[in-house]
């Protein structure tokens, strides 16, 4: 008899001190992964301890609810959602708890990056390295049994699981790990038993096994029955470990896991090969194994072209390219010293000259070439789902493996296959091993397509039996393999998993349905897309065009593989690093917008819930660079704030920011009036209780002298004229910066000038303010006003000096107002260090001795701005700069001031930023190009930080 779901929640509550999800939005979020199946949860628990997960366990055990176990919910082919109570372990139990020699025990919710960060001053670190290793959970990886890049090196997760504290469904607890021969009489007894029918049923398939079971590296397909053979325990591979590993989280919960380290060797080179066919890299591949590389791993043509339209990959996929090949196949070498490495970059030239391939490989010998590299390799998934529209790559056949001796040919019958259903392949990663994550483009939302997608499904494994390859070669079973388990093992091993499976969980409490008595892989009643799935009607107030179904499809676009989850250097997702909560991040926020967008989500784009999941956001745009598909949910955050305002109205603390255009200049004429706040007594205590910014921060205050229009010229058309664009902020809170620009740009020979309004009228404005209120009609009247007064200048550059508003030129502007002429702003609208190094401006500066930390504005990194910067600082003789590596800093518009975000705004400071800047000697300079940015430097470190132009002004001669 199963719990109600309000009853299981209530008792959560009680009898745990976990974090119970209940709402629909919240299941909606846990309902997908990177797969194409949508499942939606009882309810989702967040254990703070181990002991949460054994009550949760034991009320679910007690209540018939079924258990599923979850990481960074990055799985392909649907392990990680399912009809149950899901447990999240990645916010808390995410710990290293020892390191003892070359062992670590950790906590399953630690990723592979945090882990490896945090074993670096041992000297160690863990090597089997998917490419999600910035966000995949270790916890997950055993379940998954992953294996990365260097698999051909290192082994796969079996391999490196040396033991795992496992909660079974019983709710006993036992160290499953290389147990004697003899259980002797420490074992519990329930356990004991265990194990001895396991490994009589072992002895029992032994033949069976050795038959069925593909002599494959990359075989993670089903259970590890070949661990329980008596051959096996005889030659030290039956640790029982092994049997957990690769189970999806269908026999057992792992409470900690034993891993096994290895030496970090700290030097590598890369030779990226070049081939003129995908045929003639498949081939080249067992001969480049040969040379005895960590790893090789498959670039293919469609990877090279969509890598390249996106903007953060662009030049490398540049760097990494001779001519325009078809494919390359990555190799690295790894080792202690340099010469050596070289010297196989020299057997490996010689290598592709033999095959017919001389002078085809591009060296990468330098560090940071060789990260952009391995980004470029490690988005590989992403890239191929940047493809806009409904046809998509689909994983269903990702990871087959066979021989490196049939790899050309079993590629080149794949390809065949897919011509045969009217669909092309995409083709990447781990050609080293025989395991080429394969992706037949098909749109899941047509019947036909995934008619389509069985019939290659069956074929493809058809063709991976006949060459005795693995049919799951890394990304395991799930939905999507787990019911050709029979086909591929026979009917006598898909009993023994059977077995398997009613001896761990005899109830099927443990993620049930998936390696055993699996739902066939196309009910698409399962899917994301599920039949009547359609859009709502709704009328986007910017322009979605480039995206086939708007902004559905822009909403669409994140395929949940979860980057957006990362804790290295990078911008995204700010809120998600101080909260760690799903409901805070990028995917969980999307997920959150295509419920409501489809009718799934009541309220729709206007609900609590979507405001709610949107209230962290603080629109950095990191998401639209860093994030591989290119979801920008800063310009999604504008249409749901829109459609909010509609319904609701719009408060008058957003009011007045959204305003501020409207009544600065009035305020900026009696400076000290509209800087009473900061002076007068309860000032700050009323205006918290009246408008929510926090009593604590103090505001930005009016200038004495504010920048006027009449300190420029009109222009004239002359050449040499610039058209500087005053922002809100810099015109009135901080004129000095504007002023210093003007003399930067003059000493750079341009003449200074700046396009007005039409008489009597405001100043220009970006409407900067208005979109983050949501109020985009009248953002739009803004933009136009501007657009009209900058076009009587077409061929003039525009520039700007605070990234928010100027970056709305590029950004917003043409969503609001699509058309050539904003095409047109868009394309000649600058920052001024942007302008200047594109220029090549010869500035006189002097020689000033002096270091620079510099944070760069979230904005400013989004656009790919940030490096000029750096470079036009750089330019100042004498000058040290070092570029702060920081996320947001927390402060974002009025963010910040805001008394309920007062403690997540500082949260995001001390991620990275705050703690680089006391750091600093306190004679070192502190530079921030955005005025957030310097307020929260002012206010959190108590250092003032300057915009860059002051620091150019200062250094002109």
């Amino acid at each position: 008899m199963r719990l109600g779901d309000s009853r299981l929640a209530n008792r959560l509550r009680a009898e745990t001190e976990g974090e119970v999800l209940f709402s629909a939005a919240d299941r909606g979020r846990y309902a997908t992964d990177a797969s194409i199946y949508q499942i939606e949860p009882l309810g989702v628990l967040v254990p703070r301890t181990t002991a949460d997960v054994e009550a949760a366990m034991a009320i679910c055990r007690e209540g018939g609810i079924a258990v599923l176990p979850r990481g960074g919910g990055t799985s392909q082919c649907g392990q990680t959602v399912n009809q149950a109570l899901v447990i999240d372990c990645t916010k808390y139990l995410r710990n290293v708890l020892s390191v003892e020699g070359d062992t670590a025990r950790v906590q399953p919710g630690i990723t592979l990056g945090a882990l490896n960060e945090a074993l670096k001053a041992s000297g160690q670190f863990f090597p089997v390295d998917p490419s999600t290793w910035q966000r995949c959970t270790i916890g997950g990886m055993a379940a998954n049994n992953s294996c990365g890049s260097k698999s051909i090196r290192y082994g796969l997760m079996a391999d490196n699981v040396r033991a795992i504290d496992a909660i079974l469904a019983d709710g006993s607890r036992f160290d499953f790990a290389d147990l004697a021969e003899n259980l002797g009489e420490t074992i519990p007894a329930p356990i004991a038993d265990l194990v001895n029918r396991l490994r009589a049923l072992g002895a029992r398939e032994a033949e069976e096994i050795t038959a069925r079971f593909p002599h494959q590296l990359r075989r993670v397909g089903g259970y590890n029955l070949d661990a329980l053979t008596p051959a096996a325990r005889a030659a030290g591979r039956g640790n029982l470990a092994r049997l957990l590993v690769g189970s999806e989280g269908t026999l057992a919960f792992s409470a900690a896991l034993d891993l096994k380290l290895w030496p970090i060797k700290p030097r590598k080179v890369l030779g990226i090969c070049q081939f003129p066919t995908f045929r003639a890299a498949m081939e080249a591949s067992r001969h480049l194994v040969a040379l005895h590389p960590e790893a090789v791993e498959l670039v293919d043509r469609t990877m090279i072209d969509l890598g390249r339209s996106i903007p953060i990959y662009r030049r490398t996929i540049a760097a990494m390219l001779i001519g325009e090949p078809d494919s390359i196949l990555i190799v690295e070498f790894h080792g202690s010293e340099d010469g050596p490495l070289l010297q196989s970059l020299d057997r490996l030239d010689e290598a592709m000259a033999d095959l017919g391939h001389p002078g085809a490989i591009v060296r990468a010998t330098d560090a940071p070439f060789q990260a952009a590299i391995a980004e470029v390799r490690e988005a590989g998934l992403n890239i191929m789902m940047s493809m806009k529209g409904d046809g998509k790559p689909v994983s269903f056949i990702e990871d087959c493996a066979v021989g490196l001796d049939d790899l050309a040919d079993y590629t080149e019958r794949l390809n065949d296959v897919f011509a045969k259903h009217g669909t092309k392949g995409t083709w990447y990663a781990h050609a080293s091993v025989g395991c080429l994550h394969v992706r037949p483009v098909l749109n899941m939302k047509s019947g036909e397509d995934v008619t389509k997608m069985r019939a290659i499904a069956e074929e493809c494994f058809a063709l991976v039996r006949e060459y005795k390859g693995s049919h799951s070669g890394e990304h395991g079973d799930g939905i999507v393999r787990s019911e050709f388990n029979e086909p591929m093992f026979g009917s006598r091993i898909a009993r023994a998993f059977e077995v398997v499976k009613d001896a761990f969980d005899p109830a099927a409490m443990l993620n049930p349905g998936r390696i055993t008595r699996a739902p066939k892989m196309d009910n698409r009643s399962l899917f994301r897309y599920a039949p009547g799935y359609a859009p709502a009607p709704i009328t986007p107030v910017l322009d979605w065009s480039e995206h086939p179904g708007a902004l559905l499809g822009a909403v669409e676009m994140c395929n949940n593989n979860g980057t957006c989850r990362k804790f290295d250097a990078g911008t995204m997702c700010p809120s998600y690093r101080v909260t760690r909560d799903e409901t805070h991040l990028t995917r969980g926020r999307a997920n959150t917008l295509r419920l409501a967008l489809t009718g799934q989500l009541e309220g729709g784009l206007a609900s609590d819930a979507v405001q709610e999941a949107l209230s962290l956001c603080v629109s950095c745009k990191g998401c639209r660079r860093e994030c591989p598909t290119g979801v920008d949910m800063a310009r999604m955050k504008i249409e749901a704030l829109a459609a909010r305002q509609a319904t609701h109205g719009v408060a008058l603390k957003d009011r007045v920011i959204a305003t501020l255009a409207h009544w600065a200049p009035f305020a900026a004429m009696f400076p000290p009036l509209a800087n009473a706040r900061e002076w007068i007594p309860g000032a700050r205590w009323l205006g918290e209780r009246l408008l929510g910014f926090a009593r604590e921060r103090p505001l930005p205050r009016f200038a004495w002298r504010a920048f006027h229009d009449a300190e420029l010229p009109e222009p004239s058309g002359a050449p040499g004229e610039v058209i500087l664009l005053p922002d809100l902020f810099n015109r009135y809170f901080e004129p000095e910066n504007l002023r210093a620009a003007i003399r930067v740009l003059t000493a750079a020979g341009h003449r200074v000038t700046l396009a007005r309004p039409a008489r009597g009228a405001r100043p220009l404005d970006d409407g900067r303010t208005l979109l983050a209120a949501g109020l985009v009609t009248k953002a739009r009247a803004e933009a136009a006003r501007t657009l009209a007064a900058l076009s009587t200048f077409p061929d003039k550059p525009v520039i700007g000096i605070e990234p928010s508003a100027l970056l709305t030129l590029r950004d917003e502007f043409p969503a609001m107002l699509p058309g050539p002429a904003t095409e047109a702003l868009a394309a000649r609208a600058h920052l001024l260090s942007e302008f200047l190094i594109a220029t090549k401006a010869q500035l006189p500066f002097k020689r000033i001795e002096a270091t620079a930390h510099v944070h760069g504005h979230c904005h400013q990194k989004a656009f790919g701005a940030f490096p000029a910067a750096i470079a036009l600082l750089s330019a100042i003789p004498g000058l040290k700069v070092l570029p702060i590596t920081s996320s947001c800093c927390g402060m974002a518009g009025a963010f910040g001031y805001e008394a309920k975000n007062l403690a997540t705004s500082k949260a995001m400071a001390e991620l990275a930023l705050l703690p680089a800047i006391r750091r600093a000697n306190a004679d070192h300079l502190v530079i921030a190009d955005g005025t957030s940015c310097r307020h929260q430097i002012d206010d959190l470190a108590g250092r003032e930080a300057i915009h860059a132009v002051r620091l150019l002004d200062r250094a002109l001669a």
